[in-house]
């Protein structure tokens, strides 16, 4: 969340401030949502300035992006054709029915004006009028006017995590080989896919559900069910944002089960830079050097596969040691904060 001026309640009796329209992704023009990528790129530019830049075509693409189950409301400020503020509320109509979640920019040159409270009102009477009395947003360290601002709601940073690199010029490629070594008539079998074969997509879903054992923090968040449509979805959605997925999975040969999984995200034009994302190990399966095993043979693959990669970047909740042991072990080392905040409406 990119903030303006701090702000002490989510007050509907603000006074009158910026104009805040309804912004449709799906019904406005190319230009306009142009406009809003533009936007998104032009703050990410400001917060992490040594990064590959944000592409605003792509950040317009994803404007429209949302699961078949999903629905997302958006409201902009403008000035003739240009976005100066922008937010939006995403909620799921069949599961954590109760939550919706926040996403709030604005330009680097309009800050302190207000923009993002008026913004931020509107957001909230929408939560309030849909009955999603709980919210969640994030926020970076790099950006520490947005921590300020998520403190001055009375939002509760329900999951801090570590936010982490890795140099690939430092990686210990012996390490990186040992552990990718596996016992003789081992009966576990590494896959690699950017799109999941028919025949795998339930056993991947039932795989990445295996995520809902991780450390949530303090957010008040139900179970999610992940279902095949929906990694269609995400697949739909990754290719058409000119980004590759690349997912490994270990599948236990004797009953057909995957057992671990880990992916990463690159895009060419954003060469150096690699989004680690999910990395987990089924807890029955767990203790067989599985997260290793997948994490290694990731990053080996990274450095063939992605050219001119120099960084990999993850995030882990600050209550999760195994993963974090497991990275640390691998170079990655300290690079920002990031917190999952949660703001209950009264």
């Amino acid at each position: 969340m990119t903030s303006t001026a701090p702000l002490t309640t989510p007050d509907p009796g603000w006074p009158a401030g910026p104009t805040v329209t309804p912004f449709d992704p799906h019904a406005a023009t190319p230009a306009q949502r142009l406009a809003v990528g533009q936007l998104l790129a032009d703050a990410f530019a400001y917060t992490y300035p040594d990064d590959p830049a944000l592409l605003p075509e792509t950040e317009a693409v994803g404007l429209t992006h949302q699961l078949p189950t999903e629905r997302t409301v958006h409201y902009a400020v403008w000035d003739g054709a240009r976005a100066l503020a922008w937010g939006s509320l995403s909620y799921d109509l069949e599961q954590n029915t109760h939550m919706a979640h926040l996403r709030l920019t604005v330009h680097p040159t309009a800050r302190r004006q207000g923009l993002g409270r008026a913004v931020l009102s509107q957001l909230l009477a929408h939560a309030d009028k849909l009955g999603r009395g709980t919210l969640t947003f994030g926020t970076s360290s790099r950006s520490p006017a947005g921590e300020a601002f998520a403190a001055a709601l009375g939002a509760q940073p329900a999951l801090p995590m570590r936010q982490s690199r890795l140099d690939l010029t430092t990686l210990d490629r012996d390490l990186v080989t040992h552990w990718q070594a596996r016992p003789d008539a081992d009966p576990f079998r590494l896959h690699l896919w950017q799109r999941v074969p028919d025949d795998y997509l339930t056993r991947v879903a039932d795989m990445m559900m295996v995520m809902n054992t991780a450390p949530r923090g303090d957010l008040e968040q139900q179970d999610w069910t992940i279902t095949p449509d929906m990694i269609r979805s995400w697949e739909a959605m990754i290719e058409e944002a000119n980004e590759t997925r690349f997912m490994m999975a270990v599948e236990d040969t004797r009953t057909g089960q995957l057992d671990a999984y880990s992916e990463v995200f690159w895009m060419p034009e954003r060469a150096a830079l690699v989004y680690q994302g999910a990395t987990a190990v089924r807890p029955s399966a767990r203790g067989q050097g599985l997260g290793k095993w997948v994490k290694a043979a990731m990053l080996d693959h990274v450095l063939h596969a992605c050219p001119g990669a120099r960084w990999v970047q993850t995030n882990n909740a600050n209550e999760n040691a195994p993963m974090l042991g497991i990275n640390v072990a691998l170079g990655f080392a300290p690079y920002s904060s990031f917190t999952e905040w949660q703001l209950k409406l009264r």
